[in-house]
């Protein structure tokens, strides 16, 4: 397969287009390094801070940013939560503020730490989010399924009974 493709790309290149090179190395296993270590917070902040903060981004550079700062196993700063908060007003997207709130409630990770460091978050940015005019997930009641029917022969969810507090005794009906 490797071949054709060379093949197909001398070809091009002996018709006078412009070939574009594309990589196809993958990095070796050993060169995983912590981002803290090959990156130091105050320069990861920066580096998020400053690309959102430019005032000609649109909403795919939003988004794609917004996928980066995600993809790291960080929780970001409020500083940089302001700035994402900021950028997705500029561009005038309210469903990726929200989205963007519901990843970082859900980055916090457990139901421990969702109770102080995303509260923490929150209050730091709630100038930010009443400057804006932006409702968290939790006052417009995105924090609570809306149509969700437990249903106890499926054991997966019963994790979920206790997040919504219907682990005591079911109060629906089918």
């Amino acid at each position: 397969m490797a071949s054709l493709a060379l093949k197909t790309v001398a070809r091009l290149a002996q018709a006078g287009r412009t070939v574009r090179a594309i990589s196809t190395t993958v990095p070796a296993a050993s060169g995983h390094d912590d981002i803290m270590e090959k990156w130091p917070a105050d320069k990861f902040d920066k580096h998020f801070i400053d690309y959102l903060s430019r005032p000609e981004i649109d909403g795919w550079e939003v988004r794609k940013a917004l996928t980066e700062l995600h993809d790291y196993d960080v929780i970001p700063d409020p500083k940089v939560v302001e700035a994402a908060l900021r950028a997705c007003r500029r561009v005038n997207d309210y469903a990726l503020t929200l989205r963007f709130l519901e990843a970082l409630k859900i980055k916090c990770g457990t139901q421990k730490n969702r109770e102080t460091i995303y509260p923490y978050i929150i209050q730091q940015v709630k100038p930010v989010l009443d400057e804006l005019g932006i409702s968290t997930p939790e006052e417009l009641g995105y924090d609570k399924p809306e149509l969700f029917i437990p249903q106890p022969e499926y054991w997966w969810e019963k994790k979920w009974y206790a997040d919504y507090g219907m682990d005591k005794k079911p109060n629906f009906q089918i």
